[in-house]
């Protein structure tokens, strides 16, 4: 499968099987996130995997949006390791670190015939506490993953014409 079949083909996976995930897959999709450029390589994000019967029912207590997937990531940026602009006083690298080996990683998910949702409707306190995820950590998405419901299918708006004349600007 090539690069722009996996940019073409990847959707937003809302109803996942019963099959559980492999450590193979689940090993490749860390890899893919591993090889993920970071701002100066600083590697400050963390995953934590919430895949043990008890984890996912407690990401579930909080947060419709885990779906009945069989696995949840969720990814944080360690405060005193993001990259800091050094023009800006406000500007750290950690959201854009996460998004970048998110998105590796939720590619490398599909490749392998999983499927993933980018969640960021939840309660990040309460992720913290259920999962005692420290204080210098800032909790930036949730992905459930698993294999998608023989059913599952991408929504409507997956397929809407894209416009690229009003979010692209050549200068």
């Amino acid at each position: 499968m090539g690069l722009d079949e996996i940019i073409k083909g990847r959707y937003s996976v809302r109803n996942y099987s019963d099959r559980p995930i492999e450590k193979e897959a689940f090993d490749q999709v860390i890899e893919a996130g591993m090889l993920a450029p970071t701002a100066k390589n600083t590697q400050a994000q963390r995953i934590y995997i919430l895949c043990s019967p008890e984890a996912v029912a407690r990401i579930r207590s909080v947060c419709r949006s885990a779906y009945n997937a069989p696995a949840v990531m969720c990814f944080t940026a360690k405060r005193d390791e993001v990259f800091r602009n050094p023009f800006e006083d406000n500007f750290n690298s950690g959201h854009q670190d996460c998004s970048i080996v998110a998105t590796h990683m939720m590619l490398k998910a599909y490749e392998l015939g999983l499927g993933t949702v980018w969640v960021n409707h939840f309660p990040r306190q309460q992720v913290r506490e259920l999962f005692e995820i420290p204080e210098d950590e800032e909790i930036v998405l949730l992905m459930p993953i698993g294999y998608p419901a023989a059913e599952s299918v991408p929504s409507p708006r997956h397929s809407e014409s894209k416009k690229p004349e009003e979010v692209v600007k050549f200068l």
